[in-house]
């Protein structure tokens, strides 16, 4: 396996671990000159999907029409790591789908439950991800902008990588 392949491997295994752990990002629709969103999602690690339920009078769900582009941005409240993910998003009736993901929590947002009519699933297959991360130290973080700034370097505190998973399939 080549470096490369291996940082597209390690970027990719990073960013699916951080999607479990962090549980909400900022959800918006490419031209629908909407806000972005608060929004829980519910990643599928197998498939490179993420799901949501919101309710289908909402002005996302107009945005999103029969289908649009979304971007979904994570941030990690432990760490330094922010990915910005793109890709197709549609209204889905996945049924079984919708019952893997159900929660008491998606729950309290429907006066129906899940029998709800405004229950409504959002599918968004991941097109592309632009990932920044650091380690987060700040003795290391001084060191190079410490080092920078003696150099005619600049500082590298981090990383930034985007991957295409298009191309992976």
């Amino acid at each position: 396996m080549a470096d490369t392949d291996r940082t597209e491997t390690d970027a990719r295994g990073q960013l699916f671990d951080q999607l479990d752990d962090v549980r909400a990002g900022m959800l918006g629709v490419e031209g629908s000159g909407q806000h972005m969103q608060p929004m829980t999602h519910y990643f599928d690690r197998d498939t490179g999907e993420l799901w949501f339920i919101t309710s289908r009078d909402t002005d996302l769900v107009r945005g999103i029409g029969q289908g649009n582009t979304a971007h979904f941005c994570v941030q990690s409240t432990s760490q330094d790591y922010y990915a910005c993910l793109s890709g197709p998003i549609r209204q889905s009736q996945d049924q079984a789908k919708l019952d893997e993901i159900w929660s008491a929590v998606a729950a309290a947002y429907f006066e129906g439950g899940r029998e709800d009519r405004d229950v409504c699933l959002l599918h968004m297959p991941l097109r592309e991800a632009a990932i920044w991360s650091s380690s987060g130290n700040p003795f290391a973080f001084g060191i190079e902008v410490l080092r920078a700034n003696m150099t005619e370097d600049t500082a590298k505190t981090g990383t930034h990588k985007v991957i295409n998973f298009a191309s992976a399939a």
